[in-house]
């Protein structure tokens, strides 16, 4: 059975490094065989807009989302009530996700081996 690693991205895309070390880890692990789940909660789902990284002098780490793919990584969940707190909906965000709500999100969450928070 695969190693199963869960990343949750709970903070805002350009608080800090938490972004870009979410998607460095996620393609790392991917690169090493894992299985990576990838789960957007809270202010995490801002990381899922279109950005303008130049305006707080930041790289546009988000352009990597589409880097997913070509690893495997397939499992992108978004909390649905992180979504609806923030007046924001599925065609608001730049990649593919499934949308879940709180209980199949720690469903999800229970179904792996590690699971990493970054905030």
């Amino acid at each position: 059975m695969l190693n199963t690693l869960a990343i949750i991205n709970r903070s805002t895309p350009f608080k800090g490094q938490a972004g870009q070390e979410s998607v460095d880890l996620v393609l790392a692990a991917a690169t090493f065989g894992q299985q990576v789940s990838v789960f957007f909660v809270d202010d995490g789902v801002f990381q899922l807009l279109t950005q303008s990284p130049a305006e707080v002098e930041q790289k546009h780490f988000a352009k990597s989302f589409g880097a997913f793919e070509f690893y495997d990584v397939e499992s992108i969940y978004v909390c649905q009530k992180s979504l609806s707190q923030r007046g924001l909906s599925k065609s608001d965000l730049i990649i593919e996700t499934e949308i879940v709500d709180e209980n199949r999100l720690n469903q999800l969450l229970s179904q792996h081996h590690n699971v990493l928070s970054l905030s």
